[in-house]
Formats: C-alpha cells, sequence, structure tokens
C-alpha cells in the first residue's frame, strides 16, 4: 500500500461528506422556512358571570296604549262644537266635542220656571192648610164648650185635612219639576262628549256643522274622538306555542323597537291569553302582552310602533360562563393550550341564552378558548397566536 493512495480516498470521502452537511442543511432550512405560520386567532377569557335564559317572540309585535277610547256622542245631531285638536293633551272631564242642543236647552229652562211656580203654589197652598188646621183647632175647642155644633167641627177638620192633602200635592210637584230638569240635563250630557281619562287626541273625525252619529250595534263607524292614554303602554307579541308554558305574569322582560336603534327598554309581563292562535300557514302562537316599565316624556313612544320582546324566566348569577359563539357542535370548544396549539375540549353546559352558556365541566375560571371560528385553518392542533389587535376578555 502506497500512502498517495490513501490521501486521495480521504480526500474524495472529506468532499461527499461536506456536500451531505450542504444538502441536509439547507433542507433543514427550507423545512423551517416553509413551516405554516401561527393562526392569529381571539381568545376569550372562560369567566364567571350571570347566566339567563329567555324566550322571545315569533313575528314583530306592536306597541299598544293601555287605555283607548274611540268616542262617539250617545247621541246623535249637528257638531257646534269642536274644543280639540289632533294631538292635544286634554284632563279627565275635559269637554271635547258639543253638539247642537238648544231644543234641550230651553226644556232645562222651561223645567227651570215650571220648578220656581210649583214653589210659589206650594207657599200658597201649604199656607192656607196651616191656616185651616189651626181653625179647626179652636173648633174642637169651642165644641168641647158648647159653643158651636158638632156640624160645623166637621167642617173645619174636612177642610184642614182637605188643604192639607193639597199642600202634599204641591209638594209632590216641586218633585216633578226637579225631574223634569234632571231628565233635560240629561239629554244635554248626551250632547257632550267628555274625556274619560288624561290623554292625548289621536284623531278626530268630523267638522264643524257635520252630522255625528253613534254606531248601532253591529255597524262599525269611524269615532268621532279617538284619544290615546300614552302613559302607559304596552307590547303585544305571538310567543311559540312550546315556549308558552315557560312565561308567568310578572316575568321581567327587555323590549327593543325598531324606530328607536340602540336602546333596550325594560317591562314586565301583564297578561298571557288563555288561549292559542291558530291561523292558517302560521305557526300556532299565544298572544303576551309586556308593559313598559317607568316611561318618561322624553321617550315619545308612539302606538302601532313595531317592537320585540325577550321575557326572561330563569337567572343564574355567579355561575361559569362562556360566550355562545364560541361553542361548537358537539358542545366543544377549542382551548388554546400553553404550547400555542389548540385542543378540541367538549364541556358540560347548563343554561344557555343567545349570549352566554353555562358550563358545569369541562373548563376551568381562566382558561382561554377560541371565538373567531370562522377563520381557516382553526381547529384541532393548529398552531395560533392571540391577535394583539383583541383583547382577551
Amino acid at each position: 500500500m502506497t500512502f498517495p493512495q490513501l490521501g486521495k480516498a480521504s480526500s474524495h470521502y472529506a468532499k461527499i461528506a461536506l456536500i451531505v452537511v450542504i444538502v441536509v442543511t439547507l433542507m433543514g432550512g427550507v423545512a423551517y422556512l416553509s413551516r405554516s405560520k401561527p393562526i392569529p386567532v381571539v381568545l376569550q377569557k372562560v369567566e364567571r358571570g350571570t347566566v339567563e335564559a329567555s324566550v322571545s317572540n315569533t313575528r314583530a309585535g306592536t306597541v299598544n296604549a293601555c287605555r283607548r277610547a274611540k268616542m262617539s256622542p250617545p247621541a246623535g245631531g249637528q257638531i257646534s262644537g269642536l274644543l280639540v285638536k289632533k294631538g292635544q293633551r286634554v284632563r279627565k272631564g275635559q269637554v271635547l266635542l258639543e253638539l247642537w242642543d238648544n231644543d234641550l236647552r230651553a226644556q232645562e229652562r222651561l223645567a227651570q220656571e215650571q220648578l220656581k211656580t210649583s214653589v210659589t203654589h206650594v207657599q200658597e197652598v201649604c199656607t192656607l192648610a196651616e191656616a185651616a188646621q189651626r181653625e179647626a183647632d179652636r173648633s174642637q175647642e169651642l165644641k168641647n164648650k158648647g159653643f158651636i155644633s158638632s156640624q160645623l167641627l166637621d167642617k173645619a177638620v174636612s177642610d184642614a185635612a182637605s188643604r192639607k192633602a193639597s199642600c202634599e200635592a204641591a209638594r209632590g210637584d216641586i218633585e216633578q219639576s226637579k225631574s223634569r230638569i234632571a231628565l233635560a240635563r240629561a239629554g244635554l250630557d248626551r250632547m257632550v262628549l267628555r274625556a274619560p281619562f288624561d290623554g292625548v287626541v289621536a284623531d278626530i273625525s268630523g267638522e264643524l256643522g257635520e252630522y255625528a252619529t253613534p254606531s248601532p250595534p253591529g255597524i262599525p263607524t269611524l269615532p268621532a274622538i279617538d284619544l290615546i292614554d300614552d302613559s302607559c303602554m304596552y307590547v303585544s307579541a305571538p310567543i311559540d306555542e312550546v315556549d308558552a308554558s315557560k312565561i308567568k305574569v310578572g316575568q321581567l322582560s327587555r323590549i327593543t323597537l325598531d324606530a328607536i336603534k340602540g336602546r333596550t327598554f325594560g317591562g314586565k309581563v301583564r297578561r298571557i291569553a288563555p288561549y292559542v292562535l291558530d291561523l292558517e300557514k302560521q305557526a300556532r302562537t299565544v298572544e303576551v302582552e309586556v308593559e313598559f316599565d317607568k316611561l318618561a316624556a322624553k321617550d315619545n313612544l308612539l302606538v302601532g310602533y313595531s317592537a320585540d320582546v325577550e321575557i326572561i324566566y330563569d337567572v343564574r348569577d355567579h355561575v361559569l360562563r362562556i360566550p355562545t359563539q364560541t361553542l361548537m357542535e358537539g358542545n366543544k370548544v377549542l382551548l388554546f393550550g400553553g404550547n400555542g396549539v389548540l385542543e378540541a375540549r367538549k364541556v358540560t353546559t347548563g343554561l344557555s341564552s343567545w349570549e352566554y352558556v353555562e358550563v358545569t365541566s369541562g373548563l376551568e375560571e381562566g382558561d382561554r378558548i377560541v371565538s373567531s371560528l370562522d377563520r381557516e385553518g382553526v381547529k384541532a392542533g393548529a398552531r395560533v397566536v392571540p391577535e394583539a389587535a383583541k383583547r382577551a376578555i
């Protein structure tokens, strides 16, 4: 063996080894550079709080006034006085509309004059009756002393009794005159329309000089005045029959209006219909009334607004909860591990709402779970990084 040949072989192997090292290094670099980047995700911290269970209406509800009177005069007649305008606020007992009533006023004046005549006649007749009674008393004394006959005494007594009866009859005429006055005033009251409660005039049908007619039985006609008590309002909304058993009078509710965006009103259930509505081509529903709490004048709610109600039928405080949007099919969540890899964790849930779900097992307070489930690549086993722009809660 010659040493020059050995040196050549060693040099050849060294070159091969160097090439292998370079290739491995390049492959490692490529693998490192081609490794997938962590996916930014939004994390939510598992915390304790309140979870509410609620039901909502199936179709839009309607705002109604607790009291609304569509009124017409009790009697028909020509409108002689229209004392209010649309939108005007009125007080209970205030006159809203008057019908022509000159004939009834004349009858009242006649009855008043008849009363005066009756009073004068009573004074006259009763005064004569008192005088006749005194004459009869004197005749009795004279008869006892033998100065007059029994015939004269009988005549005096009979005359006193007759005049007393005339006095009583005259007093009856006074009561009749008072009754005529009351009858005339009752007729006048029928020609006047008064507000039965404080409220606002919503609508008026009729003008001065037009003829107003009360609604005959079974024939609906336009009311002369539509009066609304806007100090008390409620929402009438349909609730699906499967949820009706959960609702009780007095339960707290939240009311939202399409006309007033971004605001929620408090309310309470005031009535639950005792029957189920079965309308063709619609789900069976139960009508529920939810009354607004403490409305202020600045709220400016209008009757007829469309509204939605959320009735809270169960509440649990200080329970472990997660946002409803973080819960996946099969009651699973994606838990953020310490190594940045997501883990699918099955949880046991309790009370739930559109906002939060109660967690009874499977998570601990302080765990962080993914809420941005709609992002591409977000699944169990994926490497993620918390999104800096979002603050965990």
